[in-house]
């Protein structure tokens, strides 16, 4: 078999492009801003972030406007794609009132030949029995002259009623009058008609009432059925106008249709065209993770709020002392590995591929995710269980300390998963309740009403009482004194300050059973003095320590306190098996979150 020989064209590639370009509009912001926006000020602020940027960046607006130039070209496609159906349907319309008309047109034009052709209709040989029906219609009507009663003068009135006299005493005498006999009025008329026999000829009664007919009444006659014909012809032309004019009728609504479908498609596309960068926008921070749609509306995600948390960390962190700011990066090494399960993002540097690798085909993936990915983990001995406290009564909302406060647990939550990634880490946030809270949770929650101290410390007694951690901390954030209690039978009660008091003491004795334990309150700034008397009556209790400091410098105040603990190593030994999960606080009206968003770890 011979082989050919001839060269094989290559296609060229100067035709294409050499890289793959992204036409994200995320790309040519910052990411930190993105995310301190959507964090701070929702979709908005991000949306605001993005507006001020394309002013000032001319790469963000040259992407801005090939964005809005592709969706001219899609909205004149759009646009078009509705005027070709619009004009597909005039045709059709036209097709149809262009179809009737000529059957109308068609009909006229026989019903006027057959009007002329009533003017010269014979009576006496009747051949076309199509006339029959119109010829019948005309001997019926009550004007015609052959149905009017006979005019009689008096004379011959009263001849005919001597005749009837006298034909009655004839009958009365028993002799009978001789019938007058009939005039012949001539040769009856003859139809053709068909029958089941086939064609056959008969007399006809119509017939017989036309040869009766003396020619003015034919003449009549031929004049009715004309004038009958002419009435259906001038009905028929009725008819026409009338179709004709609702064909218009319609054609001037359709073009109507057409012009207001074009009008909203172009009102559509300039508002498309004004919003297309936030379109884009939105659908890129929902892409990405950061963005979710939650009753209808765009809301940051729990992966967002970490991302922001980490960033609140890192501000925070250039207020502290250099050796502080260190201890934030994470703990001492030991070179003692073990292999275990990936729980944070930033272990991924200490992946074991190939047994990642193996745990995924064995469970027949072709991807790694988390729960495929075993990472080398530094052995410790400590085991850390942290509860953060978080007072959101009304007064948190003013002078921004609870936005404040929340940014602090954030950079706090950060730094202890950072030196500590197996922590334990509660935050509880109360005022007249106490809820357990995750990270979204805790940025999302509002300011409630009164200051329950007292269930929050016993919260915190029950998620530590029963943990095995050898490092148990409580950070209490809060702004003023116990407000309010929660009595034996669960009814939470308010505006008696020295039950309160008496209540929150009570339950910190509780609290201070806890071995080990290290309590910090930090208290913020106030013009009433009994406010840090009743804290350091409770941190006394409790042998803990107490910071009185404003909001702005409360993160770094966390911080420090936070990074004041210390960490062993342990030698060498087989891991202990780890113990129960420590008890949460009954959450009946919150959702159940993931397993891998639990703030416990």
């Amino acid at each position: 078999m011979a082989l050919s020989t001839e060269p094989i064209g290559l296609p060229d590639c100067a035709k294409f492009t050499d890289d793959v370009v992204a036409d994200d509009l995320l790309d040519l912001l910052r990411s930190e801003e993105v995310i301190r926006a959507l964090a701070e000020g929702g979709v908005e602020a991000a949306r605001a972030l993005l507006d001020a940027q394309a002013r000032s960046d001319p790469r963000l607006s040259e992407r801005i406007a090939e964005l809005r130039e592709r969706l001219k070209r899609q909205a004149s496609r759009r646009i078009g794609r509705i005027l070709e159906d619009y004009e597909r349907r005039s045709v059709q319309l036209h097709t149809v009132s262009r179809t009737e008309q000529d059957r109308l047109a068609a009909e006229l034009k026989a019903l006027e030949a057959r009007r002329r052709g009533a003017k010269a209709l014979d009576f006496s040989h009747l051949s076309d029995t199509s006339w029959l029906p119109e010829i019948t219609d005309a001997l019926l009507l009550p004007d015609a002259s052959w149905n009017q009663p006979e005019h009689r003068s008096l004379w011959q009135r009263i001849r005919a009623f001597f005749r009837r006299l006298w034909d009655s005493l004839l009958q009365l005498l028993g002799r009978r009058r001789r019938p007058t006999p009939i005039a012949d009025p001539g040769r009856p008329m003859t139809f053709a008609s068909l029958s089941g026999s086939g064609r056959s000829l008969g007399p006809s009664e119509v017939g017989d009432v036309l040869a009766r007919l003396s020619p003015a009444q034919q003449e009549e006659l031929r004049d009715k059925v004309a004038r009958n014909v002419g009435d259906r012809e001038r009905d028929l032309q009725r008819e026409a106008e009338e179709k004709r004019r609702a064909a218009e009728a319609q054609q001037r609504a359709l073009e109507a249709e057409k012009e207001e479908a074009r009008r909203r498609a172009e009102r559509d596309a300039e508002n498309r065209l004004k919003e297309a960068a936030h379109r884009r926008f939105d659908r890129e921070l929902k892409e990405r993770g950061l963005v979710d749609e939650r009753h209808g509306e765009l809301s940051v995600t729990y992966g967002l709020i970490e991302r922001f948390a980490r960033i609140v960390l890192e501000e925070e962190s250039r207020s502290v002392p250099h050796d502080v700011r260190l201890s934030f990066k994470g703990a001492a090494s030991t070179g003692i590995y073990e292999k275990a399960r990936l729980r944070q993002p930033e272990e991924v540097a200490h992946l074991d591929l190939p047994s990642s690798v193996v745990a995924a085909r064995m469970e027949g993936s072709r991807h790694l995710d988390e729960g495929h990915s075993f990472i080398y983990r530094e052995i410790t001995s400590e085991r850390v269980h942290v509860v953060l406290l978080l007072d959101k009564s009304g007064s948190m909302s003013e002078s921004h300390k609870l936005d404040a406060a929340k940014k602090a647990l954030l950079a706090l939550y950060v730094a202890i998963r950072r030196r500590h990634s197996d922590a334990a880490i509660d935050v509880i946030a109360f005022d007249n309740d106490v809820r357990l809270l995750d990270l979204l949770e805790l940025w999302e929650c509002p300011p409630g009403s009164f200051t329950n101290t007292a269930e929050a410390l016993h919260a915190a007694h029950i998620l530590l009482r029963s943990s095995k951690a050898n490092r148990k901390e409580v950070f209490l954030l809060t702004d003023g004194l116990p407000e309010s209690y929660t009595d034996l039978d669960g009814t939470v009660k308010s505006g008696q300050l020295d039950r309160a008091m008496d209540h929150a003491l009570a339950r910190a004795q509780e609290l201070s059973t806890v071995n080990p334990l290290r309590f910090t309150m930090i208290l913020l700034k106030s013009d009433h003095p009994e406010y840090e008397i009743a804290a350091r009556r409770v941190t006394r209790t409790l042998g803990g320590s107490l910071v009185i400091t404003d909001p702005e410098h409360l993160g770094v105040e966390l911080l420090v306190r936070w990074a004041g603990g210390t960490e062993t190593v342990r030698k060498a030994e087989p891991a202990e098996a780890p113990g129960p999960a420590p008890p949460t606080v009954p959450r009946p009206k919150s959702k159940k979150r993931r397993a891998d968003r639990r703030m416990g770890g």
